[in-house]
């Protein structure tokens, strides 16, 4: 079992694509409540610009609800905006970010207001650099933690399937087997 988590608009074949609102999920489920899985029966758990929309405290108790139902040997990808990229582009060259462009943001005027935006705006809850997600996604259980490159995994499962070039920090957590 497969299961894409705050799918919105992003639905894969094959997949079981779970979202809150989006009327092309095949499970509409606020993520703060238990997934209605039972412990140890997914195999991979995909989510793409979700954890951002929620608190730390509920991306924990989300993240922890991964952990209770994949298998052991299970993984999970996040991938999410990087605050480290987003403070790195506050400085350097602000303007030069392609979703500025595509999204009709030219209006901004000002770097600090577009790290407001970014802080703010979209549902934003919550923004993490990769220390932060590492440290969310351990205090969920998990101990083998990678970091991966856009659209690129060890798992041919999880290859290919950021659609978000914002995209920029993506982690792999494996649910260790227990001896």
């Amino acid at each position: 079992m497969k299961l894409n988590v705050g799918c919105g608009e992003v639905c894969f074949p094959g997949w079981v694509n779970i979202d809150m609102d989006s009327p092309k999920a095949d499970l509409r489920h606020d993520m703060r409540n238990p997934l209605p899985y039972e412990t140890g029966t997914v195999d991979f758990i995909y989510s793409e610009h979700f954890i951002e929309h929620i608190t730390a405290q509920e991306g924990v108790k989300v993240l922890k609800d991964f952990f209770r139902v994949l298998k052991p040997g299970g993984v999970v990808r996040v991938a999410t905006p990087d605050l480290n990229y987003l403070l790195f582009k506050y400085f350097f060259f602000w303007k030069r970010q392609a979703w500025i462009k595509k999204y009709g943001y030219e209006w901004l005027k000002t770097k600090a207001e577009m790290v407001n935006l970014c802080f703010r705006e979209w549902g934003h809850q919550y923004l993490y650099n990769k220390e932060e997600l590492e440290r969310r996604i351990m205090e969920a259980g998990f101990k083998k933690i990678r970091k991966r490159r856009f659209n690129k995994s060890g798992y041919p499962e999880l290859r290919n399937l950021e659609t978000r070039k914002d995209s920029k920090l993506i982690l792999e957590a494996e649910k260790q087997v227990l001896l």
